[in-house]
């Protein structure tokens, strides 16, 4: 297999040409024309600090589709208390540094390097990332952000500083998306936290013939407002 090394014009190489651990190409930039081009053909970035940017396609790939969320009976319990009020796109940054500071298991570092926030930062000015915060008081406890483009989210990462905050403000944010249409989330790479939300694994193919489906809607831009039903977490548990 080859690693293609990326060069200043703005192409990918098929996805389908990655290597076994999904690594397709090394190098280019973080521009948003880039980002956005490489989430449209299913590549994202994914490297630590003081390594040359590296792009992946992982196969398979885990995603979650909004119409299967899952919410089991604990879960169901900790939102009925509505322990945190869940905000979008007042924190964006704030809970990109979270993530990036929130230790993981089996994890040295983070792959959430000064030059991703900044990139990130500019795809939440123009539009395209968006995040999710939950709330206790005046303190931000969890979160996640990603990139929307039609009816895709790429979910990028989490972060919990507070009992089911991240399980809770996901899905808060899942139930908003799936009334928006947005119904495939990319989740890039398996996680027993993913999993017990509903996500699952499926070939790269099957991944990559729901993105093309999903880039045909017209992508929701600009700042999000979460529904007032959903300030708490979701009121139904079950999506139609």
């Amino acid at each position: 297999m080859t690693i293609y090394r990326l060069d200043r014009r703005i192409i990918f190489p098929s996805p389908y040409e990655a290597e076994p651990d999904g690594l397709l190409a090394v190098g280019g930039d973080l521009s948003p024309a880039r980002l956005e081009l490489a989430y449209r053909s299913g590549i994202f970035p994914w490297y630590t600090e003081g390594s040359p940017i590296l792009w992946f396609s992982p196969e398979p790939r885990m995603i979650l589709m909004s119409s299967t969320l899952r919410i089991n009976r604990s879960l169901r319990k900790a939102i009925r208390k509505r322990p945190y009020t869940i905000t979008l796109d007042q924190a964006f940054s704030r809970v990109m540094k979270a993530c990036a500071q929130t230790p993981r298991p089996g994890q040295n570092g983070t792959w959430i390097t000064q030059d991703m926030l900044r990139a990130y930062e500019e795809m939440h000015r123009l539009g395209l990332a968006h995040s999710v915060e939950a709330w206790e008081g005046d303190q931000l406890v969890g979160g996640a952000y990603g990139i929307c483009l039609g009816g895709l989210f790429c979910g990028e990462s989490m972060f919990a500083h507070a009992p089911n905050a991240s399980k809770i403000s996901f899905s808060a944010l899942i139930h908003q998306m799936y009334r928006w249409d947005i119904r495939l989330i990319d989740c890039q790479v398996y996680t027993e936290h993913l999993d017990s939300l509903g996500g699952f694994e499926v070939p790269r193919y099957v991944f990559l013939q729901k993105l093309q489906q999903a880039l045909h809607k017209p992508t929701r831009k600009g700042a999000w407002e979460l529904d007032d039903d959903l300030l708490y977490g979701p009121t139904t548990w079950e999506l139609d």
